[in-house]
């Protein structure tokens, strides 16, 4: 059987979900879309129920992603991040279906200097970052035959809430920014992702797997790139991360390093990762060719 002969996308209103859709779509591809609202991974019922569909892959795009709300439910994002990925991978080992999930730069400390290699030391500092970190453990330890775990870092897309719509919503209203300047990482743009995701399932690729844009930046510089992409002139004050902690005392603890190694990606597939900047480009005119935000 194809692989692609039936596949289910979970988290199909997220952005990744969004861009996964529309680069299947470009192949003929019509995949089974499972929003929340269908597909409630908190839920071992409806993660059950998923497999009545009969997939051959499934493309785990859900996730409780509200990093800072994590740290006041634990439980939940351990649910959903983590035991529910494994209920997954069982049944996928079950029923020989392929699972794709989709992780974090969060699992890591973030002490790192140099791009993060598949197999270094996991420590997450985080509520998130421990609940994704669950999800991986969970899905190796209850592994089918075919599953890959893809992680990313600092995701925007035209659908849904993402940095440089909400830079550029902030500044055009006038309000002031002030971005933090020490944590340093690789924007991702979901278009680029669901791509990159793509070409490891053509490969037929398995095991652990990162994937972002190329290039680093902080986020301060993002958000003034951001700006810049959109033609905004607007003043962006550098601030730290313990500024921000002090503003934000119960917000969860993020990787001040995070950049990702994405040799394994390239090695596999046989193609690079275009640069950040190049990347924020295409999601600009992504943008206006909808008619903006």
């Amino acid at each position: 059987m194809n692989l692609y002969d039936s596949i289910i996308i979970t988290g199909a209103n997220g952005m990744l979900g969004h861009a996964l859709t529309d680069a299947l779509h470009t192949r003929g591809l019509t995949p089974i879309l499972l929003p929340r609202a269908k597909c409630d991974l908190a839920s071992e019922d409806d993660v059950r129920k998923m497999f009545d569909h009969h997939a051959t892959l499934i493309l785990n795009c859900a996730a409780h992603t509200k990093v800072d709300l994590c740290e006041q439910e634990p439980d939940l994002a351990n649910r959903i991040n983590g035991s529910a990925v494994g209920q997954m991978a069982a049944l996928c080992r079950e029923h020989g279906t392929k699972l794709v999930h989709v992780s974090t730069d969060f699992v890591f400390n973030g002490r790192g200097t140099q791009p993060y290699k598949i197999d270094e030391p996991v420590a997450p500092l985080s509520a998130y970052g421990r609940s994704k970190l669950l999800g991986e453990t969970e899905l190796q330890k209850n592994a089918p035959k075919n599953w890959l775990i893809v992680r990313t870092a600092w995701v925007y897309g035209r659908h849904g809430a993402n940095f440089p719509r909400t830079m550029v919503t902030v500044a055009k209203a006038g309000k002031p920014l002030a971005v933090v300047n020490d944590q340093v990482g690789a924007p991702t743009y979901t278009v680029d992702l669901a791509t990159g995701i793509l070409a490891l399932l053509d490969k037929n690729a398995d095991g652990i797997f990162h994937i972002t844009n190329s290039g680093q930046t902080n986020w301060c510089d993002f958000a003034r790139a951001s700006l810049a992409e959109f033609g905004v002139d607007h003043p962006v004050s550098a601030i730290t991360s313990a500024d921000w902690e002090r503003q934000k005392p119960t917000a969860a603890a993020r990787p001040r390093y995070s950049v990702l190694d994405l040799s394994r990606f390239e090695e596999t597939t046989g193609t690079s990762m275009r640069p950040w900047k190049e990347a924020l480009t295409a999601f600009r005119k992504e943008v206006e060719s909808a008619g903006g935000f």
